[in-house]
């Protein structure tokens, strides 16, 4: 492997992650390696490896001598997903409102003001941007590795999950519940900043139950 397989293969990582996040890879599209390394531009052995990673965090499956295949949303067990996250995002909060330094604080108050305008112009994608910059700072703030790493990849199933069902969401009200929590971290109340991930999660979880119970409409 080159010195640089690494840097290509997190540069794949990203862009197919995104393309799936964001419906570009739809649920139950197969793709094969080949196709997907001439779209992106980036060779099969670092495709390959972000593949792999994709496959271990659920977002994509290998179909044997047919290719990958992007996973169905199921609402079920996207539910016991929402689970896991509260637990770990209530760790990752509390460590970042704790242990954030200026600059982390900084950025993360520029993220709420990116989310409240994207909100106030229905523009998901600069939402979702914003999100995952909020969480990237969360994650760096926190200095807990171990506990970010498991998190991350729930968090892109969920930003998947919105793109699915946006139609059904509420952006002003994610960006509300989003900035108390920003501004919670921001603050270095802990409590708070524990008690507004709780509420961020209840909120999603509203979200799941109300597209379930119109899937079963």
């Amino acid at each position: 492997m080159t010195r640089d397989a690494p840097t290509l293969a997190h540069r794949a990582y990203d862009l197919v992650e995104a393309m799936i996040v964001t419906l570009k890879l739809p649920p139950g599209r197969v793709f094969s390696e080949a196709e997907l390394s001439a779209h992106i531009g980036i060779g099969r052995t670092p495709l390959r490896e972000a593949l792999q990673r994709l496959a271990a965090e659920g977002l994509v499956a290998a179909l044997p001598r047919r290719g990958m295949m992007v996973t169905e949303i199921n609402l079920l067990d996207f539910l016991a997903l929402l689970e896991t996250r509260r637990v770990l995002d209530r760790l990752v909060i509390a460590r970042a409102a704790r242990r954030a330094a200026p600059e982390h604080r900084r950025a993360l108050a520029a993220c709420a003001y990116a989310m409240r305008d994207a909100a106030a112009r229905d523009d998901l994608d600069a939402f979702m941007r914003a999100d995952r910059t909020c969480d990237e700072r969360f994650a760096e703030a926190a200095r807990n590795p171990f506990a970010t790493r498991a998190a991350a990849p729930l968090h892109a199933h969920c930003r998947r999950f919105w793109y699915q069902y946006r139609h059904e969401g509420d952006l002003i009200r994610s960006a509300a519940a989003h900035t108390r929590l920003i501004e919670a971290v921001v603050e270095g109340n802990e409590n708070a900043a524990v008690a507004a991930s709780d509420a961020l999660l209840d909120y999603l979880e509203q979200f799941t139950h109300d597209v379930l119970e119109l899937s079963r409409a």
